[in-house]
């Protein structure tokens, strides 16, 4: 059913605006977002930002709501419209002017990890105040232990640079000394300063675009704007969450290790939908280690917002009338309601593993909406070392794909971001390029995928060579011991694997850690699969033909799991 042609009256803003007048607001302002979104990209010097499109923006309000955001990455859904009023209010609004920007990382004031910076600048149109802007994006460093700052530490400390609030840009001019500051504090300060005056163009770009939409419309027409939108979106987002089985649904499950100990991060969950609201209890769930694996109450948050988000219609607006409804409760200083001086940067692993546990709690009720366990990991990578051909020291980061979960009437796809990993992957040609290293192999690999009458999603093999100096490799992930699940009498899929010169020694490395690498040497990283939907038995012959052609499946899997 087209569900643009369902509407019922609680589609319909109740309002004194006409609704015609009401959406092209709403849309100028999600294009707005959007249009900041293209300038960060184009102007970013980084492959993460610039072509594996790690950032979101927002625009808020005088009340420090947030109205729009690019629906970019679903981990900043929530930590951007958190960490966005928090600092705007204890800056001081009214200490920014026209031109201005703040920036901030700090997570323990509800951001996300240390990698994750924020620009934040007012907006001004007829020397008024309207709202702001800002938007979150991943910088390829800032600074710690480790190049990528995805060291294996036990405190936020010893991550990187931690920045409080602090005024970047005053009147449209960056202040040089906070630039140098955080520059001189980090390894790739090319990059990242032209990923930071990126994201001040971008911000640059979203104050404009609303200042001429308060010339055409006026600011008491937006102010009320605002306000209807808050209640318009709160309202849909209530009736759609009415419409999904109300229950407490409850889970356990377990990440590998916390890094330092072998013992696994047990995770008990309750998820609670109920009178238009969702809400995440975690009470249970291990506590806050010494160790990189800890999330923040607004990162956990994440897992229940992009859960909705993925159940109800894709139209309703994304702002805070939408995160109104989800909440996370249960005390503080657990692994996922983390407290400072907690070390956060494998954060995102940790909801990775709450986000496929919940859908798994909900499959009972959604058999038919809810699929196998994806690769379920952010798969962090991070190097740096000298680069001989230009005489500097270069540092990268990337993520790395793996499979989906097979669906309940479809195969899972092969070597994607999946669920709340929303990245591209980095291409060949580019990091080579830009950087001293070989890719030496980048494959599908076979036999990865959950067995089922749907098959979940292959992972992905990336073989980094260095040949021109050695360096310092850091691997901060998860999954070697717990594979993605499947379904309804579907199968696992292959874990990670992690390995140190392969062609040579060939050892196992553990899935959060740091080695150097001589040159010359090869770093292999191989990815998980999705989980199978349903008895492999049952899987279509001609599908099974076509796998084994292709090379997803082996022979022996051919035979043996499918009987064929």
């Amino acid at each position: 059913m087209d569900k643009k042609a369902n509407k019922t009256e609680s589609d319909v803003p109740h309002m004194d605006m006409d609704p015609v007048t009401f959406e092209v607001i709403r849309n100028a302002l999600v294009n707005v977002t959007e249009e900041m979104a293209l300038t960060v990209r184009r102007a970013a010097y980084s492959t993460n930002i610039k072509t594996r499109a790690d950032f979101s923006c927002a625009i808020f309000d005088n009340q420090l709501r947030c109205i729009a955001q690019s629906f970019a990455q679903p981990p900043h859904l929530v930590s951007l419209a958190t960490i966005a009023p928090v600092s705007i209010a204890e800056f001081g609004p009214d200490n920014m002017g026209p031109g201005d920007a703040i920036t901030v990382n700090d997570p323990h004031r509800g951001a996300s990890h240390l990698n994750d910076i924020s620009v934040i600048s007012p907006v001004f149109a007829d020397g008024e105040r309207i709202g702001f802007v800002a938007n979150m994006a991943h910088h390829v460093d800032v600074g710690g232990s480790s190049p990528a700052s995805l060291g294996v530490n036990k405190e936020l400390f010893q991550e990187g640079l931690i920045l409080p609030p602090t005024r970047i840009a005053v009147g449209g001019q960056i202040d040089d000394n906070v630039m140098k500051l955080i520059l001189s504090n980090i390894r790739a300060p090319r990059e990242t300063n032209g990923d930071l005056r990126a994201q001040l163009s971008a911000n640059v770009v979203g104050c404009r675009r609303i200042a001429d939409l308060v010339e055409r419309f006026s600011v008491e027409t937006l102010t009320n704007f605002f306000d209807e939108l808050i209640d318009y979106t709160e309202r849909w987002t209530d009736r759609e969450i009415r419409k999904l089985p109300e229950g407490t649904y409850e889970v356990e499950g377990c990440r590998d290790d916390d890094g330092f100990t072998d013992e696994p991060i047990r995770f008990k969950l309750k998820l609670e939908i109920k009178d238009g609201t969702v809400t995440l209890d975690p009470t249970g769930s291990s506590p806050q280690r010494s160790s990189p694996m800890n999330c923040i109450r607004s990162m956990t948050t994440t897992a229940p917002a992009f859960i909705v988000r993925c159940l109800i219609d894709d139209r309703v607006p994304v702002n805070t009338g939408f995160l109104r409804r989800i909440r996370t409760v249960g005390a503080d200083g657990l692994i996922c309601t983390a407290q400072r001086p907690a070390a956060v940067v494998g954060g995102w692993e940790t909801v990775f593993r709450m986000t496929e546990l919940l859908w798994k709690a909900l499959h009972p009720a959604l058999p038919d909406r809810v699929p196998a366990a994806s690769k379920g990991l952010i798969v962090n990578i991070g190097f740096g070392g000298p680069d001989p051909r230009i005489g500097e020291f270069f540092c990268y980061m990337e993520t790395i794909g793996g499979g989906n979960g097979a669906r309940p009437t479809k195969d899972g796809p092969d070597a994607v971001q999946t669920n709340i990993h929303n990245t591209e992957n980095a291409p060949v040609e580019e990091v080579e390029l830009n950087y001293p290293i070989r890719i030496k192999r980048y494959e599908l690999i076979t036999d990865s995928c959950g067995a089922g009458t749907y098959r979940g999603g292959l992972g992905i093999r990336r073989d980094f060579v260095f040949p021109y100096a050695e360096c310092s490799f850091t691997v901060l992930s998860d999954g070697r011991v717990f594979p993605p699940w499947g379904l309804a009498g579907g199968e696992s899929a292959r874990p990670a694997k992690f390995t140190f010169d392969p062609e040579g020694e060939n050892r196992d490395l553990p899935s959060k850690t740091t080695v150097e690498v001589p040159m010359g040497g090869c770093v292999r990283v191989e990815t998980p699969g999705g989980g199978g939907f349903g008895d492999p038995g049952k899987r279509d012959p001609d599908k099974v033909a076509r796998d084994l052609g292709d090379g997803k499946i082996s022979e022996k899997a051919a035979r043996e799991t499918y009987g064929h």
